[in-house]
């Protein structure tokens, strides 16, 4: 078999037919043949006549002649012409099947104009995703809860060394970061209350202000976004590569349970961290505006805490704790959810990710705004 032969593709013209008779080597090492020998069959050929493509004599062929090929049966058909290919070896086949499948369609499709219907086809396809991610939501947590009931009945099942190995990457890891934000956070507010409620002669209410939003809204709700753009993005990830490995399928095949092998350590640890962070957070926020008040304000450090002592009370302190567990819940839900939905690509990994991150935080600002009706209608 002579692999350096030249391509060539002949053509003879029929009473009502033409034939095309491709031979050589139909590969990349032949590309110059192969571009002057398909434009000048395209140009030869009378258009509308039936087209045979006898590849009998074609010794080897790789993507690049496939592709040429698949071009020239396109180019037929814009002329009026039906192409029928004969004496394909079979070792060929596949190879020419594939390349004709994916050079079917344009290589860059219109634009998709806007339309009433398209736009209300697109908004009821969004809202059809967005209930089956809940509906997802809610089987992981009732998997965790499965999981946790399991554990509880037996205990030797849990895996503690896990469990504190992420307390810690979220806990104990996390607390620098935590500190300095939620810090900076605190002298914005006590500098903003300051500026602006000193027009008024009412500095004093800076205090009430500090104290109260802190301890109530503000510690937790940045905490809780912190946590979820560091750690819930993380779990993902995690879980992600480890699906994309395959190693959740080897977990089932060895008899393990995924939900409680990998995602009840992570959630547990989140739960035990984000109020123990929340905490650090909110002293952090108090200092750095008690720090404002002596520096810009020209309040000592005695007068704001015997200020916070009669604008605050340990309501104000639970009503912020208690949200705490519950935004952990959720971030680590979400997290676990995403990290499993995980296809097998790096662009699935990566918009995963993105996912988890964003519906964790828009989650956890909506259920901080429902607490705030639930303490609202019961007077906390």
């Amino acid at each position: 078999m002579n692999h350096t032969a030249t391509a060539r593709l002949g053509v003879e013209l029929g009473a009502g037919s033409v034939q095309l008779s491709a031979t050589g080597d139909w590969s990349a090492r032949n590309a110059l043949a192969l571009d002057a020998a398909v434009r000048n069959a395209v140009e030869v050929a009378p258009r509308g006549l039936p087209v045979s493509l006898d590849l009998s004599g074609v010794d080897e062929i790789d993507t690049f002649g496939a592709w040429h090929l698949a071009n020239l049966a396109k180019a037929l058909a814009a002329q009026g012409s039906v192409a029928s290919v004969t004496g394909l070896a079979p070792r060929f086949a596949g190879l020419l099947t594939l390349v004709g499948q994916a050079s079917e369609g344009d290589a860059m499709p219109p634009p998709a104009r806007w339309t009433p219907l398209g736009a209300l086809e697109k908004i009821g396809r969004n809202t059809a995703d967005a209930w089956a991610s809940l509906a997802l939501l809610v089987n992981m947590l009732g998997a965790i809860g499965d999981a946790a009931g399991r554990t509880l009945r037996h205990p030797s099942t849990f895996r503690l060394t896990s469990a504190i190995h992420h307390i810690d990457r979220v806990g104990l890891q996390a607390v620098p970061i935590i500190l300095l934000i939620t810090f900076l956070i605190g002298c914005i507010i006590a500098q903003q209350g300051f500026f602006h409620f000193r027009k008024f002669g009412a500095d004093d209410y800076v205090v009430d202000m500090v104290g109260i939003l802190v301890l109530r809204e503000i510690g937790v709700l940045i905490v809780a976004i912190m946590v979820a753009g560091r750690s819930g993005s993380s779990y993902t990830a995690e879980l992600g590569s480890m699906k994309m490995r395959e190693e959740i399928d080897a977990l089932r095949t060895m008899g393990f349970d995924p939900i409680q092998v990998l995602v009840l350590p992570r959630v547990l640890a989140l739960v035990i961290a984000l109020p123990i962070l929340t905490f650090l957070g909110s002293m952090s926020a108090l200092y750095g505006g008690e720090l404002v008040a002596w520096l810009y304000g020209g309040m000592s450090p005695d007068i704001f805490v015997a200020r916070l002592k009669d604008a605050i009370s340990i309501t104000h302190f639970k009503v912020g704790m208690i949200k705490a567990p519950f935004m952990a819940l959720v971030i680590g839900v979400v997290a676990c959810t995403e990290g499993l939905r995980v296809g097998g690509s790096a662009e699935s990994l990566g918009l995963r990710t993105t996912a988890s991150v964003v519906t964790a935080i828009f989650l956890v600002i909506v259920l901080d705004g429902l607490f705030a009706i639930f303490f609202a209608s019961i007077g906390m």
